[in-house]
């Protein structure tokens, strides 16, 4: 693509991979995203273990930028520790309450569900368990149904 020219000490929003590699080549220094805050992240971390539901995320990608950013640009991100710390936590309460809510799904034999808010990395996380046991309940379901036509036999 073309990018640039930058000019030395004013911020420019670029995308992501060549922020990481113009770090990298300690070319720039990286600002992170406003929401990368520890006092907006504990508002989201809190909202989210009060909520049933699944609240909005700042970033549908928040888990992602996190760890690249603070991967590759630690040093520029004020109390990065406690940052990670956060994301970590939002993330854990996140993924039970996503297992929770297939729990619930898988119990109460629902054949499908609404999950609103979840970024793509959280469904990824949990898809293949929550496919795979949907399939196994329909092949129970399957083999609890007497098939057409087929014979009882009474022993």
């Amino acid at each position: 693509g073309d990018l640039g020219p930058f000019n030395p000490g004013l911020p420019v929003e670029v995308p992501v991979w060549l922020a990481i590699n113009l770090k990298q080549r300690q070319k720039c220094r990286l600002i992170p995203p406003e929401w990368m805050d520890v006092e907006k992240l504990e508002e989201i971390r809190d909202q989210e273990r009060k909520e049933d539901t699944f609240t909005p995320m700042p970033s549908p990608y928040y888990m992602e930028l996190t760890k690249l950013l603070l991967n590759y640009a630690s040093d520029n991100i004020p109390k990065a520790d406690e940052i990670r710390t956060l994301v970590k936590d939002t993330w854990d309460t996140r993924i039970a309450k996503l297992r929770l809510s297939a729990d619930s799904f898988v119990r109460q034999q629902e054949a499908h569900a609404k999950l609103d808010n979840l970024t793509l990395m959280e469904i990824n996380t949990t898809g293949t368990f929550l496919t795979q046991a949907l399939d196994h309940m329909y092949k129970l379901r399957t083999n609890l149904q007497p098939g057409e036509g087929a014979h009882s036999q009474d022993f």
